[in-house]
């Protein structure tokens, strides 16, 4: 008998933390057991916009400080995360592009990434990560959904 070889050997698994990220890197050890995983967060570091005096919008970028402390404490629940053999990645900027860029560079041949339940206007707005690296990606990108209970084991 034969051993067929796993269908992704290298899959970038993308985290924000967030019970559906957790859940996500769940998905990928269990059924992808054997391939090696790329644990990634970005820090979102977008310029945002906040309403001025005027009745418009300012950009504002995030505090250098601030994004310094994020992206320390970030790096830390990520290496908690990995288990032997895992690989972790802590970048700071677009999430949507750093997993693009990253599974790219890697080789990967998986994204997988949690789905977070938004509300419509949000959804309108902002759109879904998820969705983009969907739109985006030239490789494969699971989407793993988690139940309102919270992860599942």
């Amino acid at each position: 008998m034969t051993q067929n070889a796993a269908p992704f050997e290298r899959i970038v698994v993308g985290l924000d933390f967030s019970p559906s990220s957790l859940h996500a890197l769940d998905v990928a050890r269990a059924r992808f057991p054997g391939a090696q995983l790329l644990l990634l967060h970005v820090t979102d570091a977008r310029v945002t916009a906040a309403p001025d005096l005027m009745g418009g919008v300012t950009p504002a970028a995030p505090d250098p400080a601030l994004l310094h402390t994020l992206e320390s404490a970030d790096a830390e629940r990520l290496s908690a995360l990995a288990r032997e053999g895992e690989e972790t990645v802590q970048l700071v900027g677009d999430p949507v592009t750093g997993i693009l860029e990253t599974a790219r560079n890697w080789g990967a041949e998986l994204i997988v990434v949690g789905t977070h339940a938004q509300g419509a206007l949000e959804h309108f707005f902002v759109g879904s990560s998820a969705e983009k690296l969907v739109a985006r990606s030239p490789i494969p990108v699971l989407t793993v959904r988690v139940n309102e209970g919270g992860r599942q084991p």
